[in-house]
């Protein structure tokens, strides 16, 4: 199976930099041969082994009033510049912590397979971070998607469960381990939370960072601006003040250092 790696940036809030160390990440952890394809809406600054290609059409119109990343479904188009068969898609905001090989070799060519959305464990989602499908295996999605954007989006509210419960062939799921998701499978349980650092476990390949909680949040120690890090006495006290304290209680970890040399490496400091 050829090897292609596709990530898709629209907006403001990534941009170049997250581009390129999505790419030295891929570099460090894929045997050559290899695509790395952006789909984008700027390539200024961009690193020159980067494939580019303007965004696809956005299939109808964006939905409001949703919190999934509906504009994913630009990549189910049946045609997708000049790629050809399977694609691995990755998020620009994972850390990549193994060998990638593996996810060219699983399963069969034609497969869609996504990862486990370990946030609902029993309703057997998937999760897009990092997926593989044969390039227009979700067409005929797009096309149910572009006729009532608003109300696929309503149904289902995030793009992956709308792929998840309506693939034409059904989905496969990435092994059990390969792909992890740091703020449920990476931060200690509480209460050692307090007390030991965050880590992937073993057999790792990605972390995704699904939810508001990104990597540089991670590297500071902190849910999102609005959990800044702060000591753990100074933690415990805040969230004894707050409406849900064992909820705020939990929200503690210490800075995760390795996502910091993971990034700082693909950074090349």
């Amino acid at each position: 199976m050829d090897k292609q790696i596709v990530c898709i940036n629209w907006g403001t809030r990534y941009g170049a930099p997250y581009i390129n160390r999505l790419y030295r990440m891929v570099c460090a952890n894929t045997t050559p041969p290899f695509r790395f394809v952006a789909f984008t809406d700027t390539r200024d600054g961009v690193d020159p082994g980067v494939e580019c290609f303007d965004l696809p059409e956005m299939p109808g119109f964006m939905p409001e009033r949703t919190i999934g990343q509906w504009p994913k479904s630009r990549l189910w188009a049946a045609e997708l510049a000049d790629l050809k068969g399977p694609f691995l898609f990755l998020d620009l905001d994972v850390a990549i912590t193994g060998s990638l090989d593996p996810f060219f070799e699983f399963g069969a060519p034609q497969d869609v397979v996504l990862a486990r959305n370990v946030a609902k464990p029993l309703n057997r989602l998937g999760q897009t971070s990092i997926y593989r499908m044969p390039v227009g295996a979700l067409a005929s999605l797009q096309d149910v998607f572009a006729a009532d954007p608003q109300g696929v989006a309503d149904k289902y509210r995030f793009e992956q469960h709308f792929v998840t419960k309506n693939a034409p062939n059904g989905i496969k799921f990435w092994p059990t381990g390969w792909v992890r998701h740091f703020r449920i499978e990476c931060i200690p349980t509480f209460p050692l939370n307090y007390f030991k650092d965050t880590r992937p476990p073993k057999g790792t390949r990605v972390v995704i960072f699904a939810g508001s909680l990104n990597p540089p949040d991670a590297i500071k120690g902190q849910y999102n601006d609005a959990v800044p890090h702060l000591s753990p006495k100074q933690h415990i006290l805040r969230a004894l003040r707050s409406k849900h304290k064992l909820r705020a209680m939990r929200q503690y970890f210490r800075p995760a250092n390795w996502v910091a040399r993971i990034w700082d490496q693909a950074e090349g400091n």
